[in-house]
C-alpha cells in the first residue's frame, strides 16, 4: 500500500470520528477584551510553529515541517553544549541547524537555557558568578546570529522544579534576567528577546514585571498547558494583559511559545488531539497572541502509557519516502488551517448563536473565510450572515463536507466540537492540496 493510500485511510477514519461531538468542557470563556483583533497581528501562516528536540534533523524532516505550513521552529539553545571551556563558545552545531531552517524559509526561536557544569550545580543559574557567565554567553550568541531573524527566549519554565531545581525562586530568575538583558542588548541592540516562558503563573509573572525584568523583552512568553478546552485560556490571557498594563506602557504583547495536547492523555486520542490543535491555534489567533508554538513536532517514543511520548504531530518512526514521518490527524488539521487561512488575519468573532458557539471571521484583501465550532454538548444549528453565492464547508482535516448556496444573505450551519471551515466556492477557495 502506498503512502498516499495510507494517508487517505487515516483521513477517512479521522473524518468519521470527528463527525461526532468531541467537546468535553462547556464553560463559557467570554470576557471583555477577549476575541478582539490585534492591529499588528501577523497573517495566520506567519504566526504558527512547532517545538523540536534535535540539532541535526533527519533527511527531509525540516522540509516536512515547512510542507505542513509552519514558519517557526523552537529549539533549546543549550549553554552547556556551546561553552565547554570557560569563555570559549562553539555555535557550529546551531549554525548547521539554522542553515537548514533558512533553506526551508523557517525562522528559529532559540531558548537560552539551563545551567553549565563549569559554573552551576544543575540546571538553575543562581549565583552571581554563574549569572555573569550566562550573560556573557547569551551576548556572544546574540552577536553571532545578529541579523539572522532569530527570536531569543530567556530560559524555559523557570517557575518549575524540573527546570529550576531544587525550588523555583523568582528573585533568582529576575537577577539573571536583568543581567542577561543588559549583556544581550549591548552585544546586539537590534536582536529581540522574550521571556519568561512560564505557565500563566501570575505571581511569578508579576514579580518579573514589577522588577522591570520585562522592559527589554519584545513580548511576554507563556505556556498555557491544560487538559481542558483551549478556549478557557482567554481568561488567563486577559488577566495577564491587565497585569502587563499595570507595569508597562504601550501594547501588551503575549506569545504562546509552548502548548500542546498529548494524544495519550486520559479522554484524549489522536483524533481529539487534532481537534484541540485547531481550537488552540484559532483561540490564540483570535485573542491577539502573535506567535503560537505547538508542542511537539514528533512523538518522542512509542510507549502507549507515557504521555510525554505522544505530543507530536507525526509518529516517532522515521521511514523516509514521500513523507519522512507518518502524519497524525493533528498534522493534517494544522496543514488544513494554515493552507485555508494563508495570508488571512483575524477580523471578528460573530455573535450568532450563544456564548458557547465560536464563529470566527478571517479576512484577506476583502475576502472572508470562517472557522466555526461549539463547546456545547451535541450539535447546534446557527444562522450565519454571508454574501450570496456558493459556499463549501471543509472539515478539520481538509475534506469537503458539503456545498451550500446562499440566496438570502445567510446560511444555516450545524456546529460540533470539531472545527469546520466555510469558504467561498466562487473564488476558487476549495484548493487545499495534500501536504
Amino acid at each position: 500500500m502506498t503512502f498516499a493510500m495510507k494517508l487517505r485511510l487515516v483521513l477517512a477514519f479521522a473524518s468519521l470520528f470527528l463527525s461526532l461531538n468531541l467537546s468535553a468542557d462547556h464553560k463559557s470563556s467570554n470576557c471583555s477584551g477577549c476575541w478582539m483583533p490585534s492591529p499588528d497581528a501577523r497573517p495566520v501562516d506567519e504566526s504558527l510553529g512547532v517545538n523540536i528536540h534535535f540539532i541535526d534533523p533527519q533527511p527531509g524532516e525540516i522540509e516536512m515541517i515547512a510542507r505542513g505550513g509552519f514558519r517557526w521552529v523552537r529549539m533549546d539553545f543549550v549553554w552547556a553544549e556551546t561553552e565547554r571551556e570557560r569563555g570559549q563558545y562553539d555555535f557550529s552545531a546551531y549554525d548547521r541547524l539554522l542553515e537548514r531552517l533558512d533553506a526551508a524559509h523557517l525562522r528559529a526561536l532559540f531558548i537560552l537555557d539551563y545551567g553549565n557544569p563549569l559554573y552551576t550545580n544543575g540546571k538553575a543559574v543562581r549565583t552571581p558568578a554563574a549569572r555573569a557567565a550566562f550573560a556573557r554567553w547569551a551576548g556572544a550568541a546574540a552577536r553571532h546570529y545578529s541579523g539572522r531573524g532569530v527570536l531569543w527566549e530567556l530560559f524555559n519554565e523557570p517557575n518549575t522544579k524540573m527546570f529550576w531545581p531544587p525550588q523555583p525562586d523568582s528573585t533568582e530568575y529576575i537577577a539573571l534576567a536583568q543581567e542577561v538583558n543588559r549583556a544581550f542588548h549591548q552585544a546586539a541592540p537590534s536582536e529581540e528577546l522574550v521571556g519568561p516562558a512560564t505557565s500563566v503563573d501570575l505571581d511569578f509573572l508579576e514579580a518579573c514585571l514589577k522588577a522591570n525584568s520585562a522592559v527589554a523583552w519584545k513580548a511576554v512568553s507563556v505556556h498555557p498547558y491544560r487538559q481542558t478546552d483551549p478556549e478557557t485560556a482567554v481568561l488567563e490571557y486577559e488577566r495577564l494583559r491587565k497585569l502587563i498594563s499595570k507595569y508597562r506602557s504601550g501594547q501588551s504583547v503575549i506569545i504562546s511559545t509552548e502548548w500542546g495536547y498529548s494524544s495519550a492523555w486520559s479522554r484524549m486520542n489522536e483524533q481529539r488531539q487534532a481537534v484541540m490543535l485547531a481550537r488552540e491555534f484559532l483561540t490564540n489567533l483570535a485573542n491577539g497572541i502573535q506567535l503560537s508554538i505547538w508542542y511537539d513536532w514528533r512523538d518522542d517514543g512509542t510507549d502507549e502509557s507515557e504521555a510525554e511520548d505522544h505530543f507530536g504531530l507525526v509518529h516517532h518512526e522515521y521511514h523516509g519516502g514521500e513523507m519522512v514521518y507518518e502524519p497524525k490527524p493533528a498534522f493534517m488539521a494544522a496543514h488544513t488551517l494554515i493552507s485555508l487561512l494563508k495570508g488571512y488575519r483575524f477580523e471578528a468573532r460573530l455573535t450568532a448563536g450563544g456564548p458557547e458557539d465560536y464563529l470566527l471571521v478571517f479576512s484577506r484583501d476583502g475576502e472572508r473565510r470562517f472557522a466555526v465550532w461549539t463547546t456545547s454538548p451535541g450539535t447546534r444549528r446557527v444562522r450565519l450572515t454571508v454574501p450570496n453565492g456558493q459556499w463549501q464547508i471543509v472539515s478539520l482535516i481538509g475534506q469537503p463536507i458539503k456545498s451550500l448556496t446562499s440566496s438570502d444573505g445567510s446560511l444555516e450551519l450545524e456546529l460540533s466540537g470539531s472545527v469546520q471551515y466555510l469558504v467561498s466556492a466562487d473564488k476558487g477557495a476549495l484548493q487545499n492540496p495534500e501536504p
